[in-house]
């Protein structure tokens, strides 16, 4: 354990350099950046930075695109899961129950190369939250610095999809259900 969590620290400090003390790059769009090595980080709304668009393929029907645009005026968590992660296996079971109370969870299913198996796994654990299918990780790309490497991981964004929360651990539903009712109230 001690030393996933040194692991995790030393990823954090890679993918968070960056000139300024903000959690964010000046600009519009979003760029990652872990202040002192936070693995839980809010962004008060004069902070958040824009989403880039992500879209994939839906991992559930083949040929069919999925994107955040998609679910535009909507609070969106975004989760980063992978089959293979043990974390997301006990992860998934709280993002469906997230989803049967109204939260619009949209996953990306990375580095799993067989397709076959992710869609398993969705059907055995009886998942109805959509995911983008990511086997090589072009869709995260777009995500500016973002830690590729920390699986699984949550992004929390407002209304206007800019990021208001990240998550670089294993979250609960009781984690998330406050943070998306906060900024499903929000004007």
């Amino acid at each position: 354990m001690k030393r996933l969590v040194v692991g995790m620290v030393a990823a954090l400090a890679l993918a968070g350099c960056s000139t300024g003390k903000d959690a964010v790059v000046q600009g519009s769009s979003f760029s990652f950046v872990s202040p002192g090595g936070q693995v839980d980080i809010t962004y008060d709304v004069a902070q958040r930075q824009t989403a880039p668009v992500l879209a994939g393929e839906d991992l559930m029907n083949e040929g069919k695109q999925l994107s955040l645009a998609d679910y535009a005026g909507k609070v969106v968590v975004l989760n980063l899961w992978g089959q293979w992660c043990g974390p997301c296996r006990t992860e998934a079971p709280e993002m469906e129950s997230l989803a049967k109370r109204g939260v619009q969870v949209v996953g990306i299913d990375v580095r799993d190369p067989a397709r076959e198996v992710a869609q398993d796994f969705v059907r055995d654990r009886q998942l109805t939250y959509p995911s983008i299918y990511d086997p090589d990780g072009r869709v995260l790309l777009k995500l500016a610095g973002y830690p590729r490497n920390i699986i699984p991981s949550t992004i929390v964004l407002d209304k206007q999809h800019r990021v208001a929360a990240v998550f670089l651990r294993p979250v609960l539903a009781q984690d998330l259900l406050p943070v998306a009712q906060r900024l499903t109230a929000e004007a």
